[in-house]
């Protein structure tokens, strides 16, 4: 079986959104964030070795998140310390999401994308990043990556004063067609191979 590779778009729908974006630059997004997050499900030592490998691979320091509620069965408490995350912005940002998209053969599922500008896909192993040492006292962990566009200008909605309603412009397809021409990504319909 191979990977069903689908055109989600025409070269005339591609040509259309490059000009558009030529002539209104205020349109053309940009990568505004790259969270790396890893479930760890428990706290205490397993999840030490999560943040000590986040570290390693974003070369940043990662924060503890909490369980919002208890559950029982996996003997999760509410507020405990269960998982591990990095938020990276700017340059960093396209470094390591560069880094993570060769592991899926820069290839994202078209079920993946959202209808505001957002993507994200998962890594099985992080010893499958390029330049990533195996390092036994630590082990084995798998991550999500989630990655987040906007327009330039959005901040405009998350500012502390004066705050306003921004619309959202980006649609599916101007994801699509950034993810081919910035980061040369096919869009497929399902992976063959198993990354996560």
């Amino acid at each position: 079986m191979e990977e069903e590779e689908i055109s989600y778009f025409t070269a005339e729908d591609k040509n259309r959104i490059l000009e558009f974006w030529k002539e209104t630059p205020m349109r053309r997004p940009k990568i505004s964030k790259v969270t790396v997050h890893m479930g760890v499900g428990s706290s205490g030592e397993r999840l030490e070795k999560a943040m000590t490998v986040l570290e390693n691979i974003t070369k940043q320091k990662p924060v503890k998140m909490m369980a919002r509620k208890t559950i029982r069965d996996f003997g999760i408490r509410k507020y405990e310390p269960i998982t591990a995350k990095v938020t990276l912005r700017g340059k960093t940002g396209l470094d390591f999401l560069k880094r993570a998209l060769t592991v899926v053969d820069n290839k994202i599922k078209y079920s993946s994308l959202d209808d505001h500008g957002n993507f994200s896909f998962g890594i099985k192993e992080h010893i499958e990043l390029p330049e990533t040492t195996y390092e036994p006292a630590l082990g084995i962990f798998g991550l999500d990556i989630c990655v987040n566009l906007e327009q330039p200008g959005h901040r405009v909605s998350r500012r502390r004063k004066y705050a306003h309603k921004v619309k959202n412009y980006m649609t599916k397809l101007e994801t699509m067609v950034f993810l081919n021409t910035q980061l040369g990504t096919k869009i497929i319909k399902e992976y063959v191979t198993s990354y996560y």
